[in-house]
């Protein structure tokens, strides 16, 4: 492979970097150029992202990297998924764009399913119902805020909208379009009966490109104000679950699953395509596009959120907790004294995460959490619990055997809940690379521009470059009574 720099630019819910991935002596070696937060902003009742202060953070990375004179062959944008942007030719960009958890799409989503109904969206799109969907929002605009759309020539998801500011070449990339729940695996295209059902405008709908698509050149502008000269553009895997699962080092055969960890948990296995059917549909599993033209076949449940909001409201308490001390303060807390359903709406976007997990066990009659240890250890564990049961359903939903549980993201960081991952399932956890999505982003470029030849190739590469922590499951026995505890919390709630 020849040695040459491609820059990942990774958007989280909370933070984005951007990052410097270059091969050496046949290891990729990664590097943190630039970080900045992305956190939403509340405006006249409305959550928005300030997408045009994340495109200044981004050009602010890339101004560091051509100050120390590299030569970048190729850069990418990955994001979450769901939220995207609206422009025309004359203006880059017409509102501000809604964050998913924005409460406008409840009423939009309810009624979409008692008036098309979930049979029709499920075998038109194999996604998974959830309210934050773009499909939501994309009616809530229609509904709401027809003035915009009507002088609008597209929409984009974030990391696709962001990659056009780049290049100037407007596309939607396969696995960020397939989050929408607007795209159909089976036709490879946007579902034409959804659009036609809730009357959305055919005209903002972009072209549809395969993961690894390049896009063309940066802009002159963009080459101008960063110092960047002759670096493509490329549409990687825009969603950055795609791109994580993609750095994922499994080694071939299919008795894995992945755990990408992170504000949401996705947890799933790779398949070579959809699998839409009644038994998928009423578990409410998903189909997303994956590098290569695998399908994604997995569970999005909330993840490291409950943890992240409830360190927040601590901090407004005046008690600043880094996650080191958390995970210490959650070991020493009593096992099992109190669980929760992750999946529960009311921790969709809670005013006082620890005041709505105390609610939750005030109303299942269980003992409050009191402390900081008590209700991270509360967290952790419902969060492991609903990994099994996670896994056990897929495992029936696909015939597969899972033996092997890969943690990629920031969550991999955690041995604790790494260990009660592993004890939770019975399964041997392999935790690692924390940087999966930015290896995944950097090594499609690779593949993309030539330098690598497959998916394969890609996952031997990160099983040499980087250290990988397992986990062997212990006190399955304790932790499987834990689980019966489990499964009637959520069966009563």
């Amino acid at each position: 492979m020849t040695s040459r720099y491609y820059v990942a630019c990774d958007l989280g819910a909370e933070s984005g970097r951007v990052m410097l991935g270059s091969v050496t002596d046949g290891k990729l070696v990664l590097e943190e150029i630039h970080r900045f937060p992305t956190g939403a902003t509340r405006i006249q009742n409305s959550l928005r992202w300030n997408v045009l202060g994340i495109f200044q953070e981004l050009k602010t990375g890339l101004q560091k990297i051509a100050a120390r004179g590299i030569a970048v062959a190729s850069v990418s944008v990955d994001s979450w998924g769901v939220d995207y942007a609206l422009f025309n030719e004359r203006q880059p960009l017409l509102a501000t764009p809604y964050q998913y958890r924005d409460a406008r799409t409840e009423k939009r989503y309810t009624a979409a399913l008692e008036t098309v109904g979930r049979e029709t969206i499920f075998a038109e799109t194999g996604i998974q119902f959830m309210s934050i969907n773009t499909l939501y929002h994309m009616i809530a605009d229609v509904e709401d805020n027809p003035d915009v759309l009507g002088i609008a020539d597209q929409f984009l998801n974030i990391a696709d909208y962001l990659n056009y500011l780049f290049s100037g070449v407007a596309r939607a990339e396969v696995s960020l379009a397939s989050t929408t729940q607007m795209y159909n695996p089976t036709t490879g295209s946007w579902s034409a009966e959804l659009l036609r059902l809730f009357n959305l405008p055919e005209r903002l709908f972009p072209p549809i490109v395969a993961s690894g698509t390049p896009l063309g050149p940066m802009t002159a502008e963009l080459a101008n104000d960063t110092g960047l000269k002759g670096t493509q553009v490329i549409a990687t895997c825009s969603h950055d679950t795609g791109a994580a699962v993609a750095a994922v080092p499994a080694a071939e055969g299919d008795d894995w699953a992945y755990l990408s960890s992170g504000t949401w948990s996705l947890i799933g296995v790779e398949l070579p395509g959809p699998l839409i059917n009644e038994a998928v549909r009423e578990g409410n599993y998903t189909n997303e596009a994956g590098f290569g033209g695998t399908t994604r076949f997995l569970k999005n449940i909330v993840g490291l959120w409950l943890l992240q909001e409830s360190r927040r409201a601590w901090l407004r308490q005046g008690n600043e907790y880094d996650y080191a001390e958390i995970n210490k303060l959650a070991e020493a807390a009593e096992p099992f004294r109190s669980l929760i359903d992750p999946d529960d709406p009311r921790f969709l976007s809670p005013a006082d995460m620890p005041e709505a997990i105390a609610g939750y066990c005030r109303d299942t009659k269980q003992p409050v959490p009191e402390s900081p240890g008590q209700f991270a250890r509360c967290i952790l564990e419902s969060l492991a619990l609903l990994y099994r049961s996670t896994l056990d359903t897929i495992e029936r939903l696909t015939g597969r055997t899972i033996k092997n549980l890969h943690i990629v993201g920031g969550g991999s960081q955690s041995a604790l809940l790494n260990q009660f991952a592993a004890n939770a399932t019975g399964r041997k956890v392999l935790a690692g690379p924390v940087e999966a999505t930015a290896i995944g982003n950097v090594l499609i470029q690779a593949v993309a521009l030539g330098d690598l030849e497959s998916l394969s190739a890609m996952r031997d590469l990160v099983r040499q470059s980087f250290p990988i922590d397992t986990f062997d499951s212990t006190d399955f026995d304790q932790w499987s009574e834990a689980q019966k505890r489990f499964e009637k919390l959520r069966e009563s709630t």
